[in-house]
């Protein structure tokens, strides 16, 4: 996608009867242009999770439109390169009088199948989909979940070399949302190319290979899709100052928080104060940081992430979850913050994330570092899984051949 742009006419008034329209035949309404999607321009490639996030109108699911060709753009060009299909709108490609088995043929054929591959198939979406026991009655008597389960099946069937999935899984209920998160798995590791709309920032760390934020129609940021999170996160609950203003985050690109107080050192040591940068397994580890206050806070929440080498959270914890209150600190105090653990890791590298917040206000950040150090995991247990737990393992006969 290359200087991508969409705009939409807003009348700054409207008609919607003939006795209007009647009563006021000469009345003109002016048009305000309202920019969705503003010079956009980003590339994906084969075989990549793509996630694509932002705030409510941002212009996340029209960038998906244009992409699907439901819309035409009013400038620049867009290529896509493989069959398409799409999951964008609860209902949409869907005919409500028609049941079931009609409306996946119907919608398979739309989506690039032949009908006799659309009929072969719709055995699969129905398991899939577990509506067999509702397949002779009619969509516009389905639930928005029941829309999204059989929408959701006729899309992993068809056999796209690129799918474009819209924040619609959020209507399903836990059980199927999951078995759509076993499916990505399977999407992902086949090597499909997937473009995902979304404002869940664990699905983005979970799938993405990479990440796009926007905001009023333009590209904010594309990266590493926890580095994008943090940035949405931060976007999301930024508070104005008493000037009116937002408030700034840290020049760090890969900081946030509002400044109030910054993590300025941190490291790993032994029990007995020895800094390592090797950390020997079946020992207990300690992690310790230093935090100095630029405003006064009251009773901030503190909590480290320990992540393994492909980012995926190991151990985490908080203040909040133990409802241990800090106290109050004042401009210029330095506080120290320490953890200690049995060292139960796997042996590889493992990476520090250390943050403070301002307590009882959800994502306010005052300062997130993701992975500021690193640290080494040494030992002779690598069972490959990401810890090695004490464990008792015993394999005996019950029964003997006679």
């Amino acid at each position: 996608m290359e200087g991508v742009s969409k705009h939409f006419k807003r009348p700054h008034e409207q008609m919607h009867t003939l006795k209007e329209r009647a009563l006021h035949p000469f009345r003109r309404s002016g048009f305000d242009q309202f920019t969705a999607v503003d010079d956009v321009g980003f590339h994906v490639e084969e075989g990549e999770f793509f996630g694509i996030v932002g705030r409510n109108g941002s212009g996340k699911s029209t960038l998906l439109k244009l992409i699907a060709g439901i819309y035409q753009s009013n400038g620049g060009e867009i290529w896509v390169n493989g069959r398409m299909s799409t999951f964008i709108e609860l209902g949409v490609g869907f005919n409500p009088d028609l049941a079931a088995r009609d409306n996946v043929i119907l919608n398979g054929i739309m989506l690039g199948l032949t009908p006799a591959q659309a009929r072969e198939r719709y055995e699969q979406v129905l398991e899939f989909s577990e509506l067999q026991e509702f397949e002779t009655v009619k969509l516009k008597n389905y639930s928005s979940g029941m829309h999204v389960r059989l929408a959701f099946a006729v899309m992993i069937q068809v056999d796209a070399d690129v799918l474009l999935i819209d924040e619609v899984l959020a209507v399903g209920d836990a059980a199927f949302q999951q078995k759509c998160f076993d499916q990505f798995n399977k999407l992902r590791d086949a090597g499909r190319t997937i473009c995902l709309v979304t404002h869940d920032m664990p699905s983005v760390k979970r799938f993405c290979h990479r990440a796009m934020l926007m905001e009023r129609g333009q590209v904010v940021a594309i990266g590493d899709p926890e580095l994008i999170g943090e940035r949405y996160l931060e976007q999301n609950f930024q508070r104005e100052s008493a000037t009116g203003r937002d408030q700034p985050a840290h020049a760090d690109d890969d900081r946030f928080g509002d400044g109030s107080a910054r993590f300025t050192q941190l490291w790993v040591q032994s029990p007995d104060d020895e800094p390592l940068e090797a950390a020997p397994q079946g020992k207990e580890l300690v992690v310790k940081a230093t935090v100095e206050f630029t405003a006064d806070v009251e009773d901030p929440s503190v909590g480290i992430t320990i992540s393994n080498q492909d980012r995926q959270p190991v151990f985490a914890t908080s203040s909040v979850w133990t409802n241990e209150h800090t106290g109050r600190f004042r401009a210029g105090d330095v506080a120290r913050l320490t953890l200690r653990f049995p060292n139960i890791l796997s042996p590889g590298r493992y990476h520090v994330t250390p943050q403070i917040s301002h307590r009882g206000s959800g994502n306010r950040l005052i300062d997130r570092y993701p992975r500021m150090i690193s640290f080494i995991v040494t030992g002779t247990v690598d069972t490959g899984g990401v810890v090695a737990l004490e464990h008792d393992l015993h394999f005996d006969r019950i029964e003997a051949l006679a």
